[in-house]
């Protein structure tokens, strides 16, 4: 089977490091999935999304001038389908939080709001007149 620029196969997890995991291809050959390339979500720890062992499809994104193969787990798979409508913004970080991980988008969304909350009210307070003691 030949491993060209763009193929996916199904490769067999070899290794894990902190930033990627050594996959062999059906040709005995190796490349590396970087960790930026196995979800389409932010991943902290590797290991909780690959095991050694494991056959994972991969598609081949790269080969460079030293052999060494660029591979890709998440380009391998469909793109998850896009939310539909918007999630009700907080006002707080602080407010009730939904059940189970934040994402950074969704963290990010409840930091702007709450920037812009504490700004509007900054606002507020400078167009006020100063009130003088009498």
């Amino acid at each position: 089977m030949e491993n060209g620029l763009g193929n996916i196969v199904t490769g067999k997890v070899t290794s894990i490091t902190k930033f990627g995991a050594f996959v062999t291809l059906p040709d005995n050959r190796s490349g590396l999935v970087h960790i930026s390339e196995v979800s389409f979500t932010y991943v902290n720890d590797i290991r909780e999304h690959l095991t050694e062992g494991q056959e994972i499809p991969v598609k081949i994104i790269g080969v460079d001038r030293g052999g060494k193969i660029n591979l890709s787990v998440k380009q391998a798979l469909k793109a998850p389908a896009p939310s539909r409508g918007r999630a009700p913004e907080r006002t707080s970080p602080r407010a009730s939080a939904p059940p189970g991980p934040q994402t950074f988008e969704d963290k990010l969304k409840a930091f702007m709001s709450d920037s812009e909350r504490k700004m509007g009210d900054l606002r507020q307070q400078e167009k006020r007149p100063a009130r003088r003691r009498k």
